[in-house]
């Protein structure tokens, strides 16, 4: 048995339980800022699951999109939002009960599937080159167009919000 075969499942299960960790930071903490950095964590956690599964190119791309984007998040939320460094004591969370019922049940569900459904074998990984080059004719490929609609939405969309929040000068 082999040294990554020993600290792989290991390491994955750190990294996931470090992404739950700070998941459930991101509720529990009342200031918006703080909120978006613990999410930019979890994120972070998850791309580290996915260096340690030898999904390079997965992780490396995972860490490297929230952090760009936890930063836009925070930098628009102490620029949008009323109190973001959460010094009033505001709650984020809504619907308390139905959302506790939700996650249980949900959580219920997904164990139920865990443990009662037959998986079969374990099916075999192609080698992370291999991964990288399917992934890259996937993108470059089939999904080009959907990836390039969905970027020039989303900057279209990051355009508008500024222009709209900018408050126009009197001549």
């Amino acid at each position: 048995m082999s040294a990554s075969e020993i600290f792989q499942p290991f390491f994955v299960g750190i990294f996931g339980l470090a992404a739950i960790w700070f998941g459930v930071v991101v509720f529990r903490t009342s200031s918006m800022v703080r909120s978006a950095l613990a999410l930019l964590f979890s994120m972070t956690a998850i791309g580290a699951m996915f260096l340690a599964m030898e999904a390079e190119f997965l992780g490396v791309l995972q860490i490297m999109m929230m952090a760009t984007e936890m930063a836009i998040m925070a930098i628009f939320m102490v620029m949008y939002m009323m109190d973001p460094g959460g010094m009033e004591g505001m709650d984020m969370t809504h619907q308390k009960y139905a959302s506790i019922f939700a996650g249980i049940l949900a959580t219920l569900g997904i164990l139920a599937v865990v443990f009662l459904v037959e998986w079969g074998p374990v099916a075999e990984a192609a080698h992370p080159e291999e991964q990288t080059r399917m992934l890259g004719i996937e993108i470059m490929e089939r999904s080009m167009l959907i990836f390039e609609t969905a970027g020039v939405t989303i900057l279209t969309a990051m355009i508008a919000a500024t222009a709209i929040a900018i408050e126009r000068r009197k001549s």
